[in-house]
């Protein structure tokens, strides 16, 4: 006889496994083994919103087997993951397997670890009904708010769309910001840059125009421009004012999801799905040479910036001898979360700091190594020294003009020896002045004016838009990528470069969402609604009560939605195509069915002419002209061929583009990556090109 521990998945039974040795037997639950069916709303509306749940399809036979190894061991422990989801599943699974609710026989991993697990094991609790009842308003809102809400969307634009709590907010803020920019006036300015070079010195520096007799100046065409010109040519330029400093500048925090994110798309151009994807996997466990099925970072889903004591001391003793103690702060670091954050768990650092990315490079795949790298090299940052910087800053007068000049160097790096924070803004670049003093002349070599416009803001990207569901709170942290995927999935955004742009359909179903069902698209709406989810996480407001509060004006929004729009059917102009139907004349439209999407004649059903929907790439075939097509693989992967199969055998796994090679002649291809590149596959040629984001 054993005791049985049931986690989700099997790379992680396998690393806990080694831990735990004999006597105890680790299984996977493959994640949730019972939920609402997808078939129907399953939810009891009338009675408190009962959820009428359901053994997944498919995973009879894994639930049998789960019953069969419980009636075999002395004692059950639900490892499941430390989170409300991970906690619905271990409510459920104590469900299946006969288990009393309040037996102190669920445990938690926050590391996989040899200490994180012999931990959690000495510390069983019961399961915390308030984090599954959270789990299960989340579960019945979004099911109340898709299942009603997204046939009344389908039948007034098109099949197959879904609405969302949560996604239709996410696209909601893309969709405003392309209203935002399309709004934009730019509006001109001018400024002055001069190039000086101080006696008896060789290094000139830059300085621009800043000030004349009556305070900041802002030049606003180009007369204006040309006047200040006139009015400095000859001039003497003498220094009025130097001022030296010296400012600290400190490291980030180790990563949260929502930064680990954000920092992953900056600097790896990976997408929020897939950094989740390989954070799972370095949390779960990693066959490590000479260590076995290893856990290499802590939790990944967690909005908490707390750090274990044992954890900082040895980051400090690594940075003590790698670095030298003048690279450690006077005292650890510790730092401060947001106010909302639950702080359930530790931020995401390396469960073992010792092991550095590349002593364990040649057990990870590239995308491991890459984002454990990154992880490694936040958190042992985060734990040293500051950087100093010594700053100069002067003020260059002639004629009443006033030009300032500033710059730095770096005195100490401090952290930046090892990582610096992505922005995704062009910072201050390291420009050094040369020795200046006060009333010192200076020689003018170049004085130029340069016409610019004021820009639009900027159009979300992966990171910037994470970054802004979680400044208003819409979602948590394990809703970002699932959010992201399925609003460019269900094409409301496309990408565009590193770009999120709303679609026609994003547009017009985010304006009938804002016009008929404001609340659920309201940013302050769904801000609240995260905060009672975390309010019934307390226990500190019943579910069924915040349910009740919802739905009975969600009702009454989409009765007389659907009452005021009988009738009504929004057509897209991006529907349209340029096929002519050959039986009536009209020009077809793109449909979606059940099958996916078609091609028909809008005068169904007088006339019901249908074609195979063909997306073309705009991209002439090289071996007999005719378009290069998008196609798929049985498991969904997309590949390139000749619109005129089987009689042009041409295919590639790399989307051709319409330029020609420069050495050889043949066609470029694309190939993606965070640098993006045009290359010849013509062998022997090896002629490639960097593609720029924004002319992709």
């Amino acid at each position: 006889m054993s005791d049985l521990v049931i986690v989700e998945s099997p790379a992680k039974a396998k690393t806990i496994k080694k831990y735990l040795g004999s006597g105890y037997e680790v299984v996977a639950s493959m994640g949730h083994v019972r939920d609402l069916p997808k078939s129907r709303l399953s939810v009891d509306i009338k009675n408190s919103f009962t959820p009428k749940y359901e053994i997944i399809k498919g995973k009879e036979k894994l639930v049998d087997e789960l019953k069969s190894t419980a009636d075999k061991c002395d004692n059950i422990f639900l490892a499941t993951d430390p989170d409300r989801e991970g906690e619905a599943i271990s409510w459920h699974l104590a469900y299946i397997l006969g288990l009393p609710t309040d037996e102190t026989n669920r445990v938690e991993f926050n590391e996989i670890t040899k200490t994180g697990v012999t931990n959690g094991m000495s510390n069983p609790r019961k399961i915390n009904i308030d984090l599954v009842n959270a789990q299960q308003a989340r579960r019945v809102l979004d099911r109340l708010v898709g299942y009603k809400l997204s046939p009344f969307i389908s039948q007034k634009i098109r099949r197959g769309l879904s609405a969302g709590r949560v996604q239709s907010v996410a696209v909601r803020i893309i969709v405003d910001r392309e209203e935002e920019i399309r709004k934009f006036k730019p509006e001109e300015y001018w400024s002055i840059d001069a190039k000086f070079i101080p006696k008896g010195s060789r290094k000139s520096f830059t300085a621009s125009l800043y000030s004349d007799a009556n305070g900041k100046i802002k030049i606003t065409n180009q007369q204006q421009a040309e006047k200040i010109e006139a009015d400095l040519q000859d001039a003497e330029y003498i220094i009025t004012k130097v001022k030296n400093g010296t400012r600290k500048k400190s490291p980030a925090p180790p990563f949260i999801t929502s930064t680990l994110q954000q920092e992953a798309s900056r600097k790896l151009g990976f997408q929020s799905r897939r950094t989740m994807k390989v954070a799972q996997e370095l949390y779960e466990g990693v066959d490590i040479n000479g260590m076995g099925a290893t856990g290499l970072i802590t939790y990944m889903r967690t909005d908490s910036l707390r750090i274990s004591n044992v954890a900082i001391e040895e980051a400090t003793e690594f940075i003590k001898s790698q670095y030298g103690d003048k690279y450690l702060p006077a005292k650890p670091r510790f730092f401060k979360s947001r106010n909302n954050a639950q702080d359930g768990h530790e931020a995401i650092r390396p469960s073992m700091p010792h092991l550095t990315p590349d002593s364990v490079k040649s057990s990870l795949t590239s995308d491991q190594y890459k984002l454990y790298k990154l992880i490694w090299n936040r958190f042992t940052a985060s734990q040293m020294a500051d950087c100093i910087q010594k700053t100069t800053q002067a003020d260059i007068s002639a004629n009443g003009y006033i030009f300032k000049a500033s710059g730095y160097r770096v005195d100490f790096d401090g952290f930046t020896t090892l990582y610096v924070e992505g922005k995704d803004e062009e910072e201050e670049k390291s420009t050094q002045l040369p020795p200046l003093e006060n009333n010192m002349p200076v020689k003018c070599k170049e004085l130029k004016k340069n016409q610019h416009f004021t820009q639009p803001p900027a159009r979300y990207t992966e990171a910037s838009l994470i970054k802004a569901l979680e400044e208003y709170g819409i979602g948590r942290p394990s809703t970002y990528a699932a959010t992201i995927t399925t609003i460019t999935s269900h094409e409301y955004v496309k990408r565009e470069g590193k770009s999120l742009v709303p679609t026609e359909l994003g547009e017009v179903t985010t304006n009938l969402m804002k016009e008929r069902f404001p609340k659920i698209v309201n940013v302050k709406f769904t801000t609240q609604m995260e905060e009672n989810l975390d309010m019934v996480e307390g226990g500190k407001e019943e579910w069924v009560n915040l349910l009740d509060d919802f739905y009975g004006d969600f009702e009454k929004t989409l009765k007389k939605a659907k009452t005021d729009m009988e009738g009504v059917k929004i057509q897209l102009k991006e529907d349209e195509t340029d096929i002519v139907c050959d039986k009536c004349g009209r020009k077809m439209v793109v449909k979606v069915g059940r099958y996916g999407k078609f091609i028909a004649c809008p005068g169904y059903p007088e006339c019901k002419n249908i074609l195979k929907y063909v997306e073309k790439t705009g991209v002439k075939c090289p071996k007999c002209d005719g378009d290069v097509i998008v196609k798929h693989t049985k498991t969904k992967r997309i590949f390139y061929g000749c619109s005129n199969y089987p009689q042009c055998d041409f295919v590639s796994w790399n989307e051709p583009s319409n330029e020609k090679c420069p050495q050889c002649g043949e066609i470029l291809y694309k190939k993606k990556g965070k640098k993006p590149v045009l290359f010849c596959a013509t062998d022997g040629c090896g002629f490639t090109k960097t593609v720029n984001l924004d002319e992709k």
